[in-house]
Order: C-alpha cells, then sequence, then structure tokens
C-alpha cells in the first residue's frame, strides 16, 4: 500500500472504524474518475463516509438532499434576469462543486433524478440552450434508502449504468461499534479535520493511475467477463460503457496498492461492486446483486 493511502486509512480508522473496505472502494471510484451509489438503511454512515474522503481532499463538497418536492433547477441552477443590465445571468446550482453529495437520491421523482445524467456522463450540464462545464474533479457521492422503504422512486437503468460502483455500507463489528459509543462525535471530528492533501493531489494520482499497465492478457480476461454476462438469460448483459468503468477502477486498484501494472487480483477486488447493479433488470439490492457478479466472475478462467 501507498504510505498516501495508509494515511488516510490511518485517520479513516479514528473516525469511521470497521469501514477500511468501503474507504477504499471510494478511494478507487476517485482515482477513477468514477461515481458512487452507496445503500444502506439511515444512520450507517453513508454522509460521514463521503464528507470525510471530501475533507480529506479539501473538496468542496455540496449536498443535495433529495426530496419528492425537489426540482430539477433546484438542482442545476437557474437563470435570472438582472434589471441593471437588463438581461438574464445564469447562478449555478448546488450540482456546480467538486463533489456533490446526492443525499437520499431516490426519494426524488424521476424528472429531478434525470437531471444529473449528462452531468454525470459528460462533466457539463445544459440549460436553457447553453452549456456549462463543472469542475474538473465533479464526482457524485449518492446515497439511497433500499428499495420498498417508504417514499422511494427506483433509478432508472441509464442512471445506475453511470454510477461506476454500488455499494452497501454493512453493520459494523462488535469492537468497533463499541469503540464508535464509547468515542467523540463524528460529525465533531469532521468539523475539525484539516485536509491531508489537496485537489491538485487528487488530479495528479488520477493520472498517474490512467497510465499504469494492462496487458493485453488481462485487457482478454476483462472482455470474457463482459462476454459471459451477456450470454446469461437471467438479467442483462454489461455494457461497453461497464467495460470501460472496469478497466479504469481495476488500474486505480493496483495504483492504491502501490503497484506499476494491473493484476487479474484487481479486476476481482472491484468487480462485484462495479457490475452488480447492472446485472440485474431491476434493482434487487445490494446483496443479492454482488452475489449474481461473484456468481458470474467465478464462472469465467482467468487463463
Amino acid at each position: 500500500m501507498r504510505p498516501e493511502v495508509a494515511r488516510i486509512q490511518q485517520l479513516a480508522a479514528e473516525i469511521m472504524p470497521g469501514k477500511r473496505r468501503e474507504v477504499d472502494l471510494v478511494l478507487t471510484a476517485l482515482l477513477a474518475r468514477g461515481h458512487v451509489l452507496i445503500e444502506d438503511v439511515p444512520g450507517m454512515g453513508k454522509t460521514t463516509l463521503v464528507r470525510f474522503v471530501a475533507k480529506v481532499f479539501g473538496l468542496d463538497c455540496k449536498r443535495v438532499q433529495f426530496t419528492n418536492d425537489l426540482l430539477p433547477a433546484d438542482v442545476l441552477g437557474v437563470s435570472v434576469f438582472r434589471p441593471q443590465s437588463q438581461d438574464f445571468h445564469f447562478r449555478p446550482g448546488p450540482l456546480f462543486a467538486e463533489m456533490v453529495l446526492a443525499d437520499e437520491l431516490n426519494r426524488a421523482p424521476p424528472k429531478t433524478q434525470s437531471a444529473l445524467l449528462q452531468a454525470m456522463e459528460e462533466r457539463m450540464v445544459s440549460v436553457e440552450g447553453i452549456d456549462h462545464g463543472l469542475p474538473a474533479l465533479f464526482t457524485v457521492m449518492a446515497t439511497q434508502n433500499p428499495r420498498g422503504m417508504v417514499g422511494t422512486f427506483p433509478l432508472p437503468e441509464s442512471q445506475l449504468d453511470r454510477f461506476m460502483m454500488k455499494m452497501p455500507m454493512g453493520g459494523l463489528p462488535r469492537e468497533a461499534e463499541l469503540a464508535l459509543l464509547a468515542g467523540p462525535a463524528r460529525r465533531e471530528m469532521l468539523l475539525h479535520l484539516e485536509p491531508l492533501y489537496r485537489g491538485e493531489d487528487l488530479l495528479r494520482w488520477q493520472q498517474e493511475a490512467a497510465t499504469l499497465h494492462a496487458s493485453p492478457a488481462l485487457l482478454d480476461y476483462i472482455l470474457r467477463l463482459l462476454e459471459e454476462s451477456r450470454r446469461r438469460p437471467e438479467g442483462r448483459g454489461l455494457s461497453p460503457r461497464a467495460g470501460l468503468d472496469l478497466v479504469r477502477a481495476s488500474r486505480a486498484c493496483a495504483w492504491l496498492a502501490g503497484r506499476a501494472h494491473v493484476t487479474p487480483e484487481d479486476v476481482q477486488d472491484v468487480f462485484p461492486v462495479l457490475a452488480g447493479h447492472r446485472l440485474v433488470a431491476h434493482e434487487a439490492g445490494c446483496t443479492h446483486e454482488q452475489l449474481m457478479a461473484r456468481t458470474l466472475m467465478e464462472s469465467v478462467p482467468v487463463v
């Protein structure tokens, strides 16, 4: 593990004991320039995880609480008429941030959810026919309540496919939960947390990770995973976008481990959280989705 990553993990262990795996996955997605969807019941630390990562890199983080009365303009921004100059001025919405915490995304109606589609794919938005670029480090970290909870709308497949990863927070080991109960309030700890790195560091790491060597044999392994997913009668196959995401995430995983090349183990490490939500026809919950992904992965030999 790189010393920079070890430093982040050491700090994460103090603020979020028992969440090393989740921190690793979010860092992997950040390095791969991917968006993350975190699903679990309220109170499991989803928001704390996102705010922690934003604080570590000193990123401008804006939170949008998605509710059933939220409008697309509340997220994207709106043009405001200025009497002095007799023209319209675009006032950016909270989407114009380096990290956007889309809290309880599936509580908003589909029309508002769709406001994120162009931003997540192109890192720009079009308002009234004018394109507006988003920050270079623009990332959506969304949380959602499990399907079936009161007041939730299912995310469309087009939106799910734009999330590089979908993962649960999961419960805490007994020792970690005891440390959480005995320690200071995590909100206060985050409030006084000083950044370890800067946005420029994250940009440099992203560029370094993108150049790591992926051998033809490894790319063939990834392609065979994609092809096997498309042969299965249940669910749906993985798209080319999923394949590109898998290559980027595997490179990021290798970078975090301090290697200059990607291994099949890197692919296998990220495959369940990257492929699970793309394999099923409808949202089925993180556990079932990852089980399907693991079953598919086990059926494809590395060589």
